[in-house]
C-alpha cells in the first residue's frame, strides 16, 4: 500500500507560479514511479506528468511542456510539480499518483492516488 497526501495547490493571477508536493508513505519511496494528473469540471482526468524511479527521466503533456516541472526528492519520500506561466485553463485538480509499473502511472490505471489539491488560475 502507499498513501499518498498532496498539497500547495491554491488561488493564482494568470502568468504566477504555484508548487505542488505529494507526500508518499506505505512503500519505499524509491521502488515507484511518480506522477500527476489533472482533473478540470466537466472533463476527463488528464495526465500531466510523470518521473522516474531515479529521477532521470521525465515526461510532460504538451499543454504544459516547458512550464511545469516533476522532480522528487527520495529523502523526503516527496514528489513536487514546479508549475510556472500559470493559465487560466489550468485551472483543476492535481491528482499524485504512484506504481511501480511505469505504464500504470502514464495511463492513469495506477492503483494508488491522493486526494488532490485544488489550483485556481484567475484571468
Amino acid at each position: 500500500q502507499v498513501q499518498l497526501v498532496e498539497s500547495g495547490g491554491g488561488l493564482v493571477q494568470a502568468g504566477g507560479s504555484l508548487r505542488l508536493s505529494c507526500a508518499a508513505s506505505g512503500r519505499t519511496f524509491s521502488s515507484i514511479v511518480m506522477g500527476w494528473f489533472r482533473q478540470a469540471p466537466g472533463k476527463e482526468r488528464e495526465f500531466v506528468a510523470v518521473i522516474s524511479r531515479s529521477g532521470s527521466f521525465t515526461d510532460y503533456s504538451d499543454s504544459v511542456k516547458g512550464r511545469f516541472t516533476i522532480f522528487r526528492d527520495d529523502a523526503k519520500s516527496t514528489v513536487y510539480l514546479q508549475m510556472n506561466t500559470l493559465k487560466p485553463e489550468d485551472t483543476a485538480v492535481y491528482y499524485c499518483t504512484a506504481s511501480v509499473d511505469p505504464s500504470r502511472v502514464r495511463t492513469a490505471s495506477s492503483p494508488y492516488w491522493g486526494k488532490g489539491t485544488q489550483v485556481t488560475v484567475s484571468s
